[in-house]
């Protein structure tokens, strides 16, 4: 069986990109840092006779990083997949009135936490074998455009692309393939305030549509199940009538 690890596993995108993977026939381990929304995930997934696996993580501490890595080689044998999905969103605010704090807290989990894990990752990947495996990171739309006061998301979802762009250069000689998928408007706890309206680049104030979660998760497994020599570098699933295309 084929072993996936999901980041940011106890609820969102993570979750139901998780159950999706174990339908699809994966071991799947979801990480995290809340034990008890990780343990909602397993359960639902149980439900369907399904094997996952909660392992409480902190994408932001190298440390609790190689734990992670560490117990999927010795207990579950090999990685074929990891989703790059932990992430987090600062309240909003201008850049001049941002605190280091929110700018820190979010460039660590967001990038640097995409980092270690992807590191880990090709690591475990290189020394297995068969060797191989596929790394997929949760990108952004505002890894192409950025929304007004989300100054730490846009720079930190930008430099995931670049991350994403080098994963895929070093790791092709390895037989590790890396793709990104740039979500617009799934409907999770973070988008609610986008059904009540949002401020918009002109400084107008607009709901936004949303789309179902089951839509991204099939979108993510279908970028999984391509053989290795084959890879969606980047995929953009967003709500039909989002004002994306022409924002500004």
């Amino acid at each position: 069986m084929s072993t996936a690890v999901v980041t940011g596993g106890g609820s969102g995108i993570g979750r139901a990109a998780a159950l999706a993977l174990a339908d699809a026939g994966y071991s799947v381990v979801v990480a995290g840092r809340k034990q008890g929304n990780l343990d909602e995930t397993v359960a639902m997934g149980a439900k369907e006779g399904h094997h996952l696996l909660a392992i409480p993580t902190d994408v932001r501490d190298p440390g609790s990083v190689r734990s992670l890595f560490a117990r999927v080689r010795d207990e579950l044998g090999r990685l074929d997949l990891l989703f790059n999905n932990a992430g987090t969103f600062p309240p909003q605010a201008a850049i001049e009135d941002l605190s280091l704090e929110a700018w820190a807290e979010v460039i660590d989990t967001n990038l640097t936490g995409t980092f270690l894990c992807t590191q880990q990752a090709i690591m475990l990947m290189k020394a297995q074998n068969p060797r191989g495996g596929r790394i997929i990171n949760n990108g952004s739309l505002s890894a192409h455009s950025p929304r007004p006061n989300a100054a730490p998301y846009v720079a930190a979802k930008h430099a995931v692309a670049g991350l994403t762009k080098s994963t895929a250069l070093e790791g092709r000689r390895h037989d590790i393939a890396c793709g990104q998928i740039d979500i617009g408007n799934a409907a999770t706890r973070l988008t609610e305030p986008m059904r009540r309206g949002i401020v918009q680049a002109g400084g107008a104030t607009e709901v936004e549509p949303t789309i179902d979660l089951e839509d991204v998760a099939r979108a993510v497994v279908f970028m999984a199940s391509l053989p290795l020599d084959a890879n969606v570098l980047s995929m953009t699933v967003m709500a039909t009538k989002m004002p994306f295309v022409g924002r500004g």
